[in-house]
């Protein structure tokens, strides 16, 4: 596949990505766990069929120290037994906040308050500042056709 955009020539859509880039930045910073950011910004991404940002966040979550079984079962999170209480809450909030237009009314109370069990203010202003970010960046691959397998741990600094 070759991508329909080289998305590092164009003027606009760099000052973009510089500024999702830096809006992103602010997530690892946070006391969100580093595992838990990882897994759902890996999950948004299957959610999301972005194959440049899964590669990405598998291969970031591997190189963080992450096990394969849960890397693998990610997608199968419900069903899984690797997760924590905490994890599959983020899980949860990743995937009805990427859902949005499938459920009438946005995220339920349900998972909000299942997610703030087990979150702070600032821990769930990172999970939703992640999610937010990471289904942009989901959007401006899959539009342009980013392909996927060649990512390497740090590339992008």
């Amino acid at each position: 596949m070759e991508a329909r955009m080289n998305l590092f020539a164009s003027p606009v859509m760099g000052k973009v990505l510089k500024h999702l880039v830096a809006a992103g930045n602010a997530v690892p910073d946070s006391l969100l766990p580093l595992a838990t950011q990882e897994l759902v910004r890996l999950r948004v991404s299957q959610i999301n069929g972005c194959a440049f940002c899964v590669d990405m966040h598998t291969k970031e979550a591997a190189h963080a120290g992450e096990t394969a079984t849960r890397l693998n079962l990610v997608a199968a999170w419900r069903e899984a037994t690797v997760f924590t209480e905490a994890e599959r809450a983020a899980l949860e909030l990743a995937e009805e906040g990427t859902r949005i237009a499938d459920a009438a009314g946005g995220v339920p109370d349900e998972v909000w308050a299942n997610a703030a069990k087990h979150y702070d203010e600032e821990q769930l202003a990172a999970l939703v500042c992640g999610i937010a970010v990471m289904n942009a960046f989901n959007r401006a691959n899959v539009m342009t056709q980013q392909p996927a397998g060649d990512y390497q741990p740090g590339q992008f600094g």
